[in-house]
């Protein structure tokens, strides 16, 4: 059944019946620094260790290993994993300290199945409450960031947060709705992984707080973003692959937060990055029709594959830029810059109708999973936690062979 909700958000958008056409893409914004190029591809590799954290299986495990890239870190020290569940609004990722460069690094995995998180973006939408929200900050008693020097034994032993709840940077959300899903999904994942991490921002006050997360994981980390800006943190998130969380009250608030509005000569100051990729569906969903939006901030790879460099990577200006992910939705454009437009979900309407029809439920031309693995392809193909990272992603092969 779960097909049926793609199948609605493929007509809410518009989807017309004709034969597919080439996917076409103009890269019209700046590319990104060479120096930011390097940082997404290493933030890539940092997430898709996440997908080692499963239920049964060998995790990542301290001081920092696992079957996946670990050893690509030698200078990160586990703090602690997390896995909240098997459900959709589930949660698992980790918490590391990279002591090399100096910072805390939250990663949130994605779903395993890209098909369910497409489909079952179809949740209503829930009233955003930006943290604290309903006392919990006098029943937490968390705090801001504290002076080295103030951070008592019973801090660092993780039992206290020094500094009270006067302190918070509690801006409010106007008319504001998010994804039901997602919102459960870092409620849980909050309150397993808060006293962790406070205890390390409060050890290591000058380290830079990164979050980062693919897919389900990108809804996540944004919403951990949200409440860290309110914790009185300054945290830079990285998302690839992430979904629409909200409605546009809920994106104004996240331009407004991050600044991702104003316009800055050196993108590594950039303290929200939205990676997208040209032929990913899921930053499309859910659809506008639901109320769904998306926020400023994206970074759209403009090409297949994983083998990339800074030139297919370009900069997106505003909310929907029509050169980037927002220009394959013909449901946030004007009649003239949708006249002419692909719409990037069109390309798996028909196969769509051939999961339902064929016999054995195989699209005949393959479209749909096309796209799945463009939903992975984010410098490498994301999601497989093996020595050298997928063997099907040719780079990732490579290693997979030596290793073996």
């Amino acid at each position: 059944m779960r097909i049926v909700g793609l199948i609605a958000a493929l007509s809410s958008l518009g989807i017309a019946t004709q034969a597919p056409l080439p996917l076409q893409h103009a890269s019209q914004g700046p590319n990104v620094s060479v120096a930011l190029f390097a940082e997404l591809e290493e933030l890539a590799r940092v997430v898709d260790i996440a997908y080692c954290v499963t239920v049964g299986g060998f995790g990542v495990t301290k001081p920092f290993s696992c079957l996946s890239r670990c050893t690509d870190f030698p200078s990160f020290v586990l703090v602690d994993s997390w896995n909240t569940g098997p459900l959709f609004s589930d949660s698992c990722g980790y918490i590391a300290l990279d002591h090399g460069k100096g910072r805390i690094v939250v990663a949130f995995r994605g779903t395993y199945d890209i098909i369910n998180t497409i489909t079952d973006l179809t949740t209503i939408p829930q009233e955003y409450v930006p943290y604290p929200g309903d006392g919990e900050a006098q029943h937490q008693g968390i705090g801001a960031i504290p002076e080295a020097g103030r951070v008592s034994q019973q801090v660092v032993n993780g039992n206290a947060s020094p500094l009270p709840p006067s302190h918070l940077d509690q801006a409010k959300c106007t008319d504001c709705t998010v994804h039901m899903g997602f919102q459960t999904s870092w409620t849980n994942t909050r309150a397993r992984i808060m006293p962790y991490l406070e205890q390390q921002v409060f050890l290591y006050p000058h380290y830079k707080l990164h979050l980062v997360g693919h897919s389900l994981g990108g809804a996540v980390a944004a919403l951990a973003g949200l409440d860290m800006l309110a914790h009185g943190w300054y945290p830079i998130v990285t998302t690839f692959g992430e979904p629409r969380i909200g409605n546009k009250g809920l994106v104004k608030h996240i331009d407004e937060r991050f600044n991702l509005l104003d316009e800055s000569e050196d993108d590594t100051t950039l303290r929200f990055r939205h990676v997208t990729h040209a032929k990913d569906p899921v930053p499309l969903l859910p659809p506008t029709e639901w109320g769904f939006a998306m926020h400023a901030g994206e970074i759209h790879i403009t090409r297949d594959g994983t083998s990339l460099n800074a030139s297919d990577l370009q900069h997106c200006v505003g909310d929907n830029d029509p050169t980037c992910a927002a220009g394959q939705d013909p449901t946030v454009l004007s009649d003239a810059d949708a006249l002419g437009k692909r719409d990037l979900l069109d390309s798996i309407k028909n196969e769509v109708q051939d999961v339902l029809h064929e016999p054995w439920g195989i699209p005949a031309r393959y479209k749909i999973w096309d796209l799945v693995s463009a939903h992975r392809d984010y410098f490498w193909r994301l999601g497989l936690c093996v020595p050298g990272g997928d063997p099907s992603d040719r780079k990732g092969r490579n290693n997979w062979r030596d290793w073996l």
